[in-house]
């Protein structure tokens, strides 16, 4: 038997919690390329609003993310999911039904008040093996990836045909979906794994907010995520303005992500094998500064307005890629998930700030000073960049320790002594060691041999 090989359980785990979780993923980026255009026929609606009704989502994401995933421990995986994801209907319900730009934004709030990213997590922790689990997380991301190129091609489309209203619904009943496929196909967790790889743990939090290294990458999925929404809310209009109808829009988003994905694949390899993670970070970084610099001075031309959107692309799926690798590289071994419950914190009040601060200057100002902006925090981020260390090329293990295996201490020191083993940390109470390992040097079965050995 191969032990690496996922079983029936497991796959049918990855498959259905990816499946929902991009489904959800679907609500929040189908309507990023259309509410600036498509949204201002709403009563009310002003540019500022359109912003609010963009970056609220987020807002709500970053406050509910961390509690959502520490409840679960307490109230069970699949009632917060199924919880979140009703919460998330009744929002986009609630935007599909109202011609008020005030019921959008309200729906918004309520959509993204159904964090459950977290619970998703924990539930495929629950459900995987500590062998599979990086291949099923791995597949969670991309999935992330693929929603968000389907999104900016599916939201201008359906809006087009049927109208805003109908693009919620639409939302609405992917949600519904997302519900049975946790009921139905998702198989139930009868025990709940402690596994700080991958879940939150409260007293980890104040460790890794205090932790420079990470506090850098966090300000990376921050700034990106202000880029992308602020972006975002004024591009759909200048490309209006160059004489591009709000209906063709898809095809800009359809061909410039798919150059995106093809290009980056090279770049992700000479990362990740060539051990040039900081070289790749920079060049993004320095990307998306040349790219907002292009747009500011775009104006009404047309192919302009792509050629910065396709650099735009290229930096933005690049880094959405290698920033959650330096999370796990940088992490202390043990504080993982805690630092990626930080991390998608961040990433939201990204979404929040971006949407609205770029909503408020594409009204009071002009589209050029929302792309100004863009650049300045570029600039900004670059230089934050340049100070980044080349991080460590490690993989993060939990490996399970029992009773028989005697003293934890002489466990601990026969790991540190092993070759390749970057780190160790030892939680007795939860029978667990997490390692911080060189996959070129060892590997999950010589270490597992060690401590049955120890």
């Amino acid at each position: 038997m191969n032990d690496n090989k996922m079983t029936p359980v497991e796959l049918r785990a990855t498959w259905g919690l990816g499946t929902v979780f991009s489904l959800r993923m679907l609500g929040m980026f189908m309507v990023l390329p259309v509410l600036t255009t498509y949204g201002m026929a709403l009563q009310g609606a002003s540019e500022a609003l359109i912003g609010l009704a963009i970056g609220i989502y987020g807002l709500a994401q970053a406050i509910f993310q961390i509690p959502f995933g520490l409840l679960s421990d307490r109230i069970g995986r699949k009632p917060l999911i199924v919880g979140g994801l009703l919460v998330f209907v009744l929002g986009s319900v609630i935007a599909a039904c109202t011609t008020s730009i005030w019921g959008v934004i309200l729906g918004r709030a309520l959509q993204g008040s159904g964090a459950i990213a977290a619970a998703v997590m924990a539930l495929l922790s629950d459900l995987t093996r500590e062998q599979n689990r990086t291949k099923a997380m791995a597949f969670i991301g991309i999935s992330f990836g693929i929603t968000f190129a389907i999104a900016m091609v599916v939201g201008p489309i359906v809006t087009h045909a049927l109208g805003l209203h109908a693009l919620f619904w639409m939302i609405a009943i992917l949600a519904t979906l997302g519900i049975v496929i946790t009921l139905l196909v998702v198989p139930s967790s009868a025990h709940h794994v402690l596994n700080r790889e991958s879940g939150m743990v409260k007293a980890s939090i104040r460790e890794v907010l205090a932790n420079p290294r990470l506090l850098r990458l966090n300000f990376g999925i921050l700034c990106l995520h202000i880029l992308l929404m602020s972006s975002f809310v004024a591009l759909p209009g200048q490309f209006e303005q160059a004489g591009f109808p709000p209906e063709q829009h898809w095809k800009v988003y359809l061909v410039t992500m798919l150059i995106a994905f093809a290009a980056v694949i090279p770049f992700i390899i000479y990362a990740e094998v060539k051990r040039r993670m900081k070289r790749v970070f920079v060049g993004c970084v320095a990307l998306i500064l040349i790219a907002e610099i292009i747009l500011w001075g775009a104006g009404n031309h047309f192919w302009t307005l792509v050629f910065g959107v396709q650099l735009f692309f290229l930096a933005f799926n690049l880094m959405e890629a290698i920033l959650p690798s330096l999370i796990s590289k940088e992490s202390p071994p043990g504080y993982k998930g805690t630092a990626m419950g930080v991390y998608s914190t961040s990433q939201f009040i990204g979404v929040a700030i971006g949407g609205s601060l770029g909503g408020w200057i594409f009204g009071n100002v002009d589209a050029q000073s929302v792309f100004l902006l863009g650049a300045v925090l570029a600039t900004v981020w670059l230089f934050v960049s340049f100070a980044m260390k080349e991080p460590p090329y490690v993989s993060s293990l939990r490996i399970t320790l029992n009773d028989a295996q005697g003293s934890f201490e002489k466990v601990e020191q026969r790991l540190k002594a092993q070759p390749g083993v970057a780190a160790v940390f030892i939680v007795p109470e939860e029978k667990s060691a997490y390692v911080k390992i060189d996959s070129k040097v060892t590997n999950r079965l010589e270490l597992e041999a060690l401590v049955a050995s120890a």
